[in-house]
């Protein structure tokens, strides 16, 4: 087993257990505020755990970073360490939540995905194809040794966009259009925001818009081997290729 391999799979198996952690978590969050059928709509919570769930957020990206810059040796590698490990927790999060408590009961289940900046919902579908993209791209990152030139760049920050844009459209609209901006540090206190937020009725989801994301990562990921066949082509073997 070559050195990459054996990274991959440390990180995968790392991922997964954080994955378990993580949903184990959110399986006391919902027994504690959801303790009926669990709904993406917000109800009152303590100021201090919404906190420390932020925290908790935080800390996982951090967590999700550090392994990518452990696990790699130069940009390229550690930002697709990241992507992996990002990717396999969050398809083993819901695949451990289903072993947990038999949820989601099906792929088009809406969960609460993330709190930051603002809340992020969609059915749980989303997420889970996103990851399956960001493996594929991880591995291919992982196979050319090249740096990311500003086309991939600019495919893969408008795909984000585009899909951050499907998941956060709800709640986005919710503050806008009832005049809570002002109170955005203290929205999960403010029992105007809750009582909009609690008779919530999400939008259809956007495929269109999320489908026109998924694109632009997938052209990013053939813009990648493209640039591969152009260099091999050339046989251009110059380290300035190659990420640092």
């Amino acid at each position: 087993m070559n050195s990459t391999l054996k990274t991959i799979s440390a990180v995968t198996v790392f991922s997964i257990s954080m994955a378990a952690l993580e949903s184990a978590v959110v399986v006391y969050l919902r027994a504690l505020y959801y303790p009926g059928e669990f709904t993406v709509s917000f109800k009152i919570i303590d100021s201090h755990i919404l906190l420390v769930e932020i925290v908790r957020e935080l800390a996982t990206l951090i967590m999700l970073v550090t392994v990518g810059y452990v696990a790699g040796k130069n940009f390229k590698e550690r930002f697709a360490y990241f992507l992996l490990s990002f990717a396999v927790w969050d398809i083993f999060y819901y695949g451990w939540l289903k072993v947990f408590i038999d949820w989601p009961s099906s792929f088009f289940d809406w969960d609460i995905l993330f709190l930051i900046p603002v809340t992020w919902i969609g059915p749980v579908a989303a997420p889970v194809v996103c990851s399956i993209t960001m493996i594929g791209l991880a591995i291919v990152l992982l196979n050319f040794r090249f740096s990311l030139s500003k086309t991939v760049w600019a495919y893969l920050i408008i795909g984000s966009a585009l899909v951050l844009f499907t998941f956060t459209r709800d709640y986005v609209a919710l503050i806008a259009s009832n005049d809570f901006v002002k109170d955005y540090p203290d929205l999960m206190q403010n029992e105007a925001f809750v009582k909009k937020a609690a008779d919530l009725v999400p939008q259809p989801y956007a495929w269109n818009i999320f489908w026109a994301g998924e694109l632009m990562f997938l052209l990013a990921i053939v813009n990648v081997g493209i640039n591969k066949q152009i260099l091999g082509a050339e046989g251009i073997k110059d380290e300035r290729w190659i990420a640092s």
